[in-house]
């Protein structure tokens, strides 16, 4: 076994944010090295996920998803990638084994074995199984089936998530894929560097408008980061038939005013109606598939047919800061904390 440290850096919530959070309600801190017991393995982290439902799991309200709520004094949890440092007898994780699992925003992490995914190379990059495109690659092809022809728009298409899913729809078949953003800046991205076909900008006019004009024909499928002012907009330019598969609600979750956990939206149901248009709630967790994605995400990544847009920021003394960087929209695809 390595020579190890006797503290490890790890990030707590220091008070429990008022609106959006800042970064005085964070703290950086020096804890004892964790000492796995039994059935748990020691795991140097080397890379972890900032993601904007944190504004979520740290407002407390977590009632109906898969995540607890983190109380101030709490460490962050999140998506990590680490190598194991030692592992109990029998355990298949043998040390410098890379491994997938929840306990992020710290340096060293003990985790249970059965709460450890060995990584293999599916993936050419190990950082890429950070990524989200299990959740787009199930709603795509698992709730509305994107057929061949389709106009497909993806709000907050240049999100963790979003950013994956119009390259997915359009590998799918879809005749047009459209994102909507927050800057003309990712909206140029959008296009250049992820394969959109146009996008709509928030704030640059009527959405409605934008979207009409950027989908004449209206749309066949609507994938919603999003929810607030998006999801209606969407309504009055489907097709006939619509299906819209709503995975986010980060209009609530990036709000400043409220806790983060309620993206209240006002559609007028009688369009729904007359367009009979199919509106489901999807969340990935609750399907089977995910090794079929990652065989399917491996492939088009060595082929080049898809990109994994991500940053990586340097030290855990960054992830604060990073995190607010994230809720404010300033980066394109994953973001993730490099250690």
């Amino acid at each position: 076994m390595p020579t190890l440290p006797d503290t490890h850096r790890e990030v707590k919530l220091a008070t429990r944010p008022r609106g959006l959070p800042r970064l005085g309600d964070f703290a950086v801190v020096e804890s004892p090295l964790p000492t796995p017991g039994e059935g748990e393995v020691l795991v140097r982290n080397r890379f972890f996920h900032v993601f904007a439902s944190m504004r979520m799991l740290i407002a407390g309200v977590t009632e109906g998803t898969p995540f607890p709520a983190v109380v101030p004094g709490d460490t962050l949890a999140g998506a990590a990638i680490g190598e194991v440092v030692c592992a109990p007898p029998g355990a298949k994780m043998r040390p410098g084994k890379l491994v997938a699992h929840w306990l992020g925003w710290r340096e060293y992490a003990a985790v249970p074995v059965a709460a450890c995914t060995p990584l293999g190379d599916e993936l050419p990059d190990p950082v890429a199984h950070l990524g989200q495109g299990w959740t787009a690659y199930a709603a795509l092809t698992k709730a509305v089936q994107v057929r061949p022809g389709d106009t497909v728009f993806v709000s907050a298409g240049g999100s963790a998530i979003g950013s994956i899913a119009g390259q997915v729809a359009r590998l799918l078949g879809a005749g047009r894929v459209i994102g909507s953003t927050g800057s003309r800046e990712k909206a140029d991205r959008l296009v250049s560097e992820l394969g959109y076909d146009a996008a709509v900008v928030r704030g640059e006019g009527p959405l409605v408008e934008q979207l009409a004009k950027a989908a004449p024909d209206g749309i066949d499928v609507f994938f919603d980061n999003v929810g607030g002012e998006q999801l209606p907009a969407a309504v009055e330019v489907a097709r006939d038939g619509a299906r819209f598969v709503l995975v986010g609600a980060l209009a609530g979750q990036l709000a400043a005013d409220g806790p983060g956990t309620s993206a209240p939206a006002t559609i007028d149901s009688f369009p729904l109606i007359l367009k009979q248009i199919v509106l489901r709630g999807f969340s990935s967790d609750r399907v089977d598939g995910r090794a079929e994605w990652l065989e399917q995400f491996g492939s088009w990544l060595r082929s080049g047919d898809i990109v994994f847009p991500h940053v990586r920021v340097p030290g855990i003394e960054n992830a604060p800061r990073t995190l607010l960087d994230v809720i404010d929209g300033r980066h394109l695809g994953v973001t993730v904390i490099e250690l």
